[in-house]
């Protein structure tokens, strides 16, 4: 990608100016720091301030991103997803920034994104979050890089967890203390995220350093139940503490170099995390996520996060992601359906008979995808649907369910995981995305559903409804988006009322099948 020189802008911030430029008509600023590189031992503590700067800060050209390992799923070409990998550089706790009007008078509602990638991956320089489209539309779009894997989200005894969940809260403050400088409203801050980034975005409703920071928040495919639990965090931090031959304290971590630390990271998938009772909410996906004491649902069902609008929801058949690159998908068979159960759900053979009652022509692979979905995203969106749209009445909850199928994979991906990314950001010219093992598939989608959905997170972030009616726990409304958009009560009810026997103390989930 060439940066050729283009119109320039300056933009005074709380660490220094930055000088951002022009492009496809809208004003970009590209590495802008909102905390202090992240350095040796430094890497393990809360986010602090950034130096000032005496100069302005020149923000035209990408900068560096979290340290990472490459992560691939099978034959799909994920670029536009995850992006260029790690770019070497300590300052990389930065937000990319898109504006219509750079300056102090314009008030334009603030969308801030925290992308996906499994807590170990991604960043804000992947080409599927240009925010161009939002800025030309009247937003002012922010992204945000934020410490992953080890530095971000092991649970290290004498430094503070979560300290990725730290960053995006940083990174909010910055927002709140600089984004009218930019054009935004600091008043109409709506955080969204997909995947790792929903669910970071979920956790900050229960997080109270973040309340007052945001008015609004989207969670695309992410989970009020992800988060481990402390003792399930304690098992992967002994074997990462093991894989580098350290004892298991922040000090000896802050001592191994970023390569060590990312290679380790990568030795840690597939830890089986099955504790006490306590399912993997990832189901070995990745060790890493939020360590709380109590599910973000929990909180946000005892009071957390009342001020703010909620729209969540999934995508009809998550799973598929994580099937159909690796092969895994076809052939399929009953026992498959019941292990993926037997990892999700403590009563496992009730489970399958829900899924099958609620989709009774699907095939075996058909079930195995979604009962994955459910278990990775589902039942968590259902939860955190439910405890917000309960306890908080007088904000607003809107839930989807996004339905249009990739023919990717000789159409075995389908409605999957990531798929609605490049509709929410009008991104689907992208060509990484186009082709027959790329995220929208051979075949081009309907550009009008790329304009409506776009319009839809535009306008929720701008007023609170993005054109449907409300979630309650009484009609339980869904926006099933497709080519054609569908509005239901009751939506997939049954498998709804079947994750909720296994949900924690404090929620309150649907009692009963309803056809």
């Amino acid at each position: 990608m060439s940066y050729e020189p283009t119109p320039e802008h300056v933009v005074p911030t709380t660490c220094g100016q930055v000088k951002g430029v022009t492009r496809r008509g809208v004003a970009v600023f590209h590495g802008v720091p909102y905390a202090a590189a992240p350095r040796g031992l430094a890497r393990f503590e809360a986010p602090r301030p950034h130096p000032r700067w005496a100069d302005v800060r020149d923000a035209a050209v990408p900068g560096p991103t979290a340290p990472q390992s490459e992560r691939r799923l099978g034959a799909m070409e994920m670029s536009a997803y995850f992006g260029t990998g790690w770019i070497h550089g300590e300052d990389y706790l930065t937000v990319n920034l898109w504006t219509p009007d750079p300056s102090a008078v314009a008030r334009l509602p603030v969308m801030v994104f925290v992308h996906g990638g499994g807590f170990v991956a991604g960043s804000n320089r992947s080409p599927l979050y240009d925010g161009t489209a939002f800025a030309r539309d009247g937003v002012v779009l922010v992204s945000v890089n934020y410490r992953l894997g080890i530095t971000g989200f092991l649970d290290v005894p004498g430094a503070p967890p979560n300290r990725g969940l730290l960053d995006v809260t940083e990174a909010l403050r910055w927002v709140d203390e600089n984004i009218a400088g930019f054009g935004g409203d600091p008043g109409n801050v709506t955080v969204f995220g997909q995947s790792a980034g929903a669910t970071i975005v979920g956790a900050l409703l229960a997080h109270k350093p973040a309340h007052g920071l945001f008015r609004r928040a989207i969670v695309q495919s992410g989970s009020g139940l992800g988060a481990f639990s402390p003792e399930q965090a304690a098992r992967v931090t002994r074997a990462a503490a093991e894989a580098l031959g350290i004892e298991p304290r922040a000090s000896r971590f802050g001592e191994v170099p970023d390569e060590l630390l990312v290679e380790a990271a990568g030795r840690l998938a597939g830890l089986d995390l099955r504790i006490g009772g306590r399912l993997d909410p990832l189901l070995g996906l990745s060790p890493f996520g939020p360590v709380l004491g109590e599910q973000p649902a929990q909180t946000v069902a005892a009071g957390r996060g009342a001020a703010v609008d909620l729209l969540i929801g999934i995508n009809a058949e998550e799973g598929n992601l994580y099937l159909a690159p690796f092969g895994n998908d076809v052939p399929s068979t009953a026992a498959d359906v019941t292990a993926v159960a037997e990892r999700s759900h403590p009563a496992p053979d009730e489970l399958v008979a829900a899924f099958r009652t609620s989709r009774p022509r699907a095939t075996e692979a058909e079930l195995r995808s979604a009962i994955m979905g459910g278990a990775l995203f589902g039942s968590g969106t259902s939860a955190l649907a439910d405890a917000h749209a309960e306890r908080h009445p007088f904000a607003g909850t809107y839930r989807y369910e996004f339905a249009w199928r990739s023919r990717a994979l000789q159409g075995r991906l389908g409605a999957t995981h990531t798929v609605e990314l490049p509709f929410v950001f009008g991104n689907v010219a992208l060509p990484q995305l186009h082709g027959e093992n790329a995220i929208l598939g051979p075949v081009e989608p309907p550009m009008d559903l790329a304009a409506r959905m776009h319009r839809s997170w535009i306008d929720f972030a701008a007023n609170g409804s993005p054109g449907w009616d409300r979630y309650d726990t009484y009609r339980r409304t869904t926006m099933v988006i497709d080519a054609e958009w569908t509005q239901t009560d009751n939506h997939r009810l049954v498998e709804q009322a079947a994750w909720s026997q296994a949900w924690p103390a404090g929620i309150s989930g649907p009692d009963e099948y309803k056809g």
